[in-house]
């Protein structure tokens, strides 16, 4: 049971991680060795204050040498599901389930939009995990909607399972060619079921399947934790960080507007001194 659970390397989650560490919190942190495609993919950043026109790259190289000189650990799991236990929150990545007193989420903004059905049919046939739920579907006609090519391991992985993927990536360049994958471009409008999924409707096309995996970089925070108070696809949080559920803390660009590594990085630290506070008060730590 950690005190602190982080989810995401941005900005946010860099700040927040190395505060957490200079408190001597005893926390997990969930992301990327990357940090962030933001960062890495950003050609010239102007207004970060100590760093006058460094490349995304160069930033990157900066954090992720103070994150080892601090001796902190990224855990390379993806988050797929946080669970409210009321006392506590449980994480499930990758087959490991990841306890902690609360939460902090800097998890950025989806790069691509939900779903019709996504949400509702979640754990009813609707999947973020191909490690954790492939088995399920042992033999079954699935479909797969996939973001990047970094994933296409994943639908390799899924092909040996089922007896034939529909596979929907946002991108053109698929490298991946199997006899039982049948590939288009574009997303499902949307994700068909009553109790399960039943089928995908795909440009006025009802395809039956047994589930969807997703398999993409950022899962709408509203999905990833139930109860969540959202407006325009942000998580809504007080000057203090605080999400609507007690013991959960939303920093960076998944709180809005404006999408700045300053903001996001003041956040980040704002929220894990939110976080002492939640603990102080429910006697956890004396810090």
């Amino acid at each position: 049971m950690h005190d602190l659970m982080i989810v995401g390397s941005g900005p946010a989650g860099i700040s927040a991680a190395l505060t957490a560490k200079a408190r001597n919190m005893d926390f997990i942190w969930f992301g990327s060795r990357s940090l962030s495609n933001k960062i890495e993919k950003a050609e010239k950043i102007m207004n970060y204050p100590g760093l006058p026109g460094v490349t995304g790259k160069q930033m990157q190289d900066i954090f992720l040498q103070q994150i080892d000189d601090s001796g902190i650990t990224i855990t390379q799991s993806q988050v797929n599901s946080i669970y409210d236990f009321g006392e506590y929150f449980a994480a499930g990545a990758e087959n490991e389930i990841y306890e902690a007193r609360t939460v902090i989420l800097t998890v950025g903004m989806a790069t691509t939009r939900e779903i019709e059905g996504e949400a509702r049919l979640l754990g009813s046939g609707v999947s973020y995990c191909a490690t954790c739920d492939g088995a399920l579907y042992k033999n079954k006609e699935i479909a797969v909607v996939c973001s990047s090519p970094k994933y296409e391991q994943e639908i390799s992985f899924l092909s040996d399972i089922a007896s034939h993927i529909y596979l929907f990536t946002t991108y053109k360049n698929v490298n991946i060619h199997k006899d039982n994958i049948t590939w288009y471009l574009g997303l499902p409008s949307c994700i068909n079921g009553d109790a399960r999924v039943s089928s995908v409707t795909f440009k006025g096309n009802e395809i039956p399947v047994s589930g969807v995996f997703f398999l993409k970089d950022s899962i709408n925070p509203g999905v990833l934790l139930s109860g969540l108070d959202m407006a325009d696809g942000h998580i809504i949080v007080n000057r203090a960080q605080e999400t609507s559920i007690k013991g959960v803390f939303a920093a960076g660009d998944c709180t809005g507007r404006p999408y700045q590594y300053t903001k996001a990085t003041g956040e980040g630290n704002v929220a894990v001194h939110s976080a002492l506070e939640y603990l102080k008060q429910h006697k956890y730590n004396n810090k």
